[in-house]
């Protein structure tokens, strides 16, 4: 079978180095008949991972299933699956199963109206490192956010590792996968939410009027946000670097722009 550059994320992708603590954290299930079943059976799915020579037969099959309900699907070496799997007979084909349950970009709106509050959403336009999301996650959740929002691809997702640098925070939070960031800022702007994009050159973070509804993006590790999705913000907020270096941790910078809209939104006055 041909493979086309958009059937699979990155081919090896920034995964290719996996820890040992990752993979045995990671809820993988291999082998051409228990992955088909677990399809079968409707359960969250992370991502299919396909050895490379192996997308034909009934693994061609199970790839056009995972197309048709949105799961990522990864090339990788057999040496990669070797390693998931733990010595155990993949097949050739493995899947990681979310360790929790993603909502719709809808779902996080409705939560926030039930709770009678203007929307608060993170967008996470590209965050590749499990534990960064994690520490987004569990940040978020102690801010009053109503949900996060994640790209299908080229994105971590909601494995073990994540749920563990939450600390717990993963079960309480709302986290939509989207196959499109820009169409669900677009969403979230018909819905009176104003975007702020957490970047250099920018309005200063504590100057900004996040008061109302306010989607945060956080930009991935090594790129930041990405030029489209910055185009598509209201606003660019930045934090003041006073060091030798230029940038935080994307996390940290998240974390501190948080707490800075969770002060505004509750009225807490800074003392001058």
């Amino acid at each position: 079978m041909d493979m086309r550059e958009d059937e699979f994320i990155n081919n090896e992708g920034s995964d290719v180095a996996e820890t040992t603590e990752e993979r045995r954290m990671s809820d993988v299930i291999v082998g051409r008949n228990p992955v088909a079943e677990v399809l079968r059976s409707g359960r969250e799915i992370d991502k299919l991972f396909v050895a490379h020579g192996a997308a034909n037969g009934s693994v061609k099959a199970l790839i056009g299933k995972c197309r048709d309900k949105g799961i990522p699907v990864k090339e990788v070496s057999p040496q990669k699956l070797d390693f998931m799997s733990g010595g155990a007979v993949h097949q050739g084909v493995a899947v990681v199963v979310a360790a929790h349950k993603y909502c719709s970009l809808d779902d996080i709106l409705q939560y926030a109206a039930e709770r009678h509050e203007p929307p608060f959403i993170i967008i996470c336009d590209g965050l590749e490192d499990p534990h960064n999301l994690g520490a987004v996650i569990r940040t978020a959740e102690a801010c009053g956010v109503h949900g996060v929002v994640i790209p299908e691809r080229r994105s971590a997702s909601l494995n073990a590792v994540v749920a563990k640098a939450s600390a717990g925070a993963l079960e309480y939070m709302r986290v939509a996968r989207v196959t499109n960031i820009n169409a669900a800022l677009n969403k979230l702007k018909e819905n009176g939410v104003w975007l702020y994009a957490a970047d250099m050159d920018g309005e200063c973070w504590c100057t900004t009027d996040m008061t109302g509804g306010c989607g945060l993006v956080i930009g991935s590790e090594g790129r930041g946000v990405s030029r489209l999705v910055k185009e598509n913000c209201d606003k660019t907020v930045s934090l003041p670097m006073s060091g030798h270096i230029n940038s935080l941790n994307a996390s940290v910078a998240a974390g501190v722009l948080m707490y800075e809209i969770a002060r505004q939104r509750g009225n807490i006055k800074a003392k001058n």
